[in-house]
């Protein structure tokens, strides 16, 4: 058993990394057309097979951005750090691709019983970590020290200053982030994320619907922890030239791009798996862990298509919002999710103290009516000071 433990890790991971790698790639495609329809323009859509006249409707782009990656001159600046200037990029893919080893996809039936293959295989790289949550937490951290590390190696002012303002918003929103987690873990009694599904599933009731504010501290905390808009701090071309990366090219600048977005898929799937319910679909996935073939094929399906989703909505965020002020998301971070994030925590402590017997349903509409409560709140209290417009324009 221990031998096929150890190969069906190693197909695991290999079809993990490449699925991964592969979905970057593509989703990156997938995100430029969405700009273009956005703006009302055409997308990538004539790169195709070079020396023929297919064009695959721009699906050979992601090859072309590639191999211009590859083909690029790796030029090193003469003032870096060589040392910590190559292992900034290396530690934020790491970290990115780290993760996924305490993702679930689900499970599948016994792959070969007459090979005494014969309990089901759980479509985990790591199905024996309890913690899986504090994992994942612990080891996106990491991803401070790749932009740090970029910053400083550089030995260029705006490198500098934009690795600062970076590790001060990564590490800032951690906060909230892992507030809006711990309601998850009171409320499923677990920290394994395929538990948190399961618990979801056996009561059809996803936490979204009993932590709505939960699930709103999360997301934008996630925003922020991607880097995406209107939280791009770490590039803001305007501001920095190009943030903690200004002095990279070629393929430590690809390491760099492509973990920042593999970090976006990560949180999508952190979302569909903490808020979304993971593979569980009512009348469609069934709850058991007895399952056949169909139904394990079934809930990976359901899963991704959760995760595709998500992203998307990453993407059409990005053309809907502007970019905050450096002061205007750390006072997000400070005065508004993390305040939010603790009245949530609270309320799931006190709903799990008191409730009883009641129904998850009661818990829905208690959950809504927090919701409810922080948004008028915040409406009231939240100060003038985030305006851009003059104090003399500001409605009294």
């Amino acid at each position: 058993m221990l031998q096929h433990d150890g190969l069906a890790s190693l197909i695991k991971i290999v079809l993990l990394i490449g699925g991964v790698m592969l979905a970057a790639a593509y989703l990156v495609l997938v995100e430029r057309w969405i700009a273009a329809w956005v703006q009302m323009r055409r997308g990538p859509n004539r790169v195709g097979i070079p020396l023929t006249r297919i064009r695959l409707f721009g699906l050979g782009q992601p090859i072309a951005d590639g191999l211009k990656f590859i083909f690029k001159e790796e030029y090193v600046p003469a003032h870096v750090d060589r040392w910590l200037f190559t292992l900034a990029p290396v530690v934020m893919m790491t970290s990115a691709l780290a993760i996924y080893a305490a993702i679930p996809f689900g499970s599948v039936p016994p792959p070969m019983p007459a090979l005494g293959w014969d309990r089901p295989m759980p479509l985990l790289v790591a199905p024996g970590l309890d913690v899986g949550l504090v994992y994942v937490l612990a080891v996106s951290s990491i991803a401070v020290y790749g932009v740090i590390l970029g910053g400083w190696s550089s030995n260029n002012k705006y490198g500098l200053l934009g690795a600062l303002r970076s590790s001060a918003q990564l590490i800032s929103y951690e906060l909230p982030l892992g507030l809006g987690v711990l309601g998850v873990v009171l409320m499923s009694g677990s920290l394994r994320l395929d538990a948190i599904i399961d618990a979801q599933a056996k009561t059809g009731l996803w936490f979204v619907f009993t932590q709505p504010l939960g699930m709103v501290v999360f997301v934008v905390a996630a925003f922020a922890e991607a880097a995406r808009l209107p939280f791009d701090l770490p590039e803001a071309e305007q501001e920095l030239v190009g943030g903690y990366h200004t002095e990279y090219s070629g393929m430590r600048l690809m390491l760099f791009l492509t973990s920042e977005f593999i970090h976006m898929i990560t949180v999508s799937f952190l979302i569909v798996i903490l808020f979304l319910g993971g593979w569980h679909l009512w009348g469609v996935t069934g709850s058991g862990e007895a399952i056949g073939w169909a139904t394990a094929i079934v809930r990976v399906a359901v899963l991704l298509a959760k995760v595709l989703l998500v992203v998307l909505f990453f993407m059409l965020v990005r053309w809907t919002w502007p970019r905050f002020r450096f002061d205007q998301l750390m006072a997000l971070c400070w005065k508004v999710m993390l305040p939010l994030g603790m009245v949530n925590l609270a309320a799931v402590a006190v709903f799990n103290e008191f409730s009883g017997n009641s129904t998850p349903w009661m818990l829905a509409v208690a959950g809504w009516l927090v919701l409810a409560a922080a948004w008028i709140a915040t409406a009231l209290i939240a100060p003038r000071i985030a305006d851009n417009r003059p104090r003399a324009e500001l409605p009294e």
